[in-house]
């Protein structure tokens, strides 16, 4: 059985909530990433943050990205998966959320990340196009 600590990103950060985007925006950079989980002042999370929240969030509508914190930017309810889920667990999380990028933890902890990639280098042909399709077919109808 293939889980989702088979096929995460090792290595994922969070970035406190308390943070600018700014600061964000430098940690992205340096990890090479293009999204962020927020944690609390308990280190469980709060939300994840984009490349693209920053931009069209912040900047786009005319604030200053180093007076708005990564907090501000999380909206609903953050999804995850712990790291001994299944893959098709991983699979039906993202297609019934619509979420590209989903943070694993385990034992309460960030351990890592699932991104598209992610799943490009490990699931079959098949399983990636039933996922792509469900996802943006999805998201092209809204």
């Amino acid at each position: 059985m293939t889980t989702a600590g088979d096929i995460m990103h090792r290595g994922a950060q969070w970035i406190p909530a308390h943070e600018t985007l700014d600061r964000a925006a430098q940690l992205m950079r340096e990890l090479n990433v293009g999204a962020l989980p927020i944690s609390d002042e308990n280190e469980r999370l709060c939300g994840i943050l984009t490349d693209r929240d920053i931009v069209v969030g912040c900047v786009a509508m005319g604030h200053d990205p180093a007076q708005v914190t990564a907090g501000e930017m999380a909206q609903g309810t953050p999804r995850w998966i712990e790291s001994g889920a299944d893959v098709g667990e991983v699979l039906q999380e993202m297609k019934g959320h619509q979420i590209r990028r989903l943070p694993v933890i385990e034992n309460k902890r960030l351990v890592g990340m699932i991104s598209e990639a992610d799943l490009a280098q490990h699931l079959t042909d098949e399983q990636l196009a039933a996922w792509v399709e469900s996802v943006y077919a999805r998201s092209a109808m809204r």
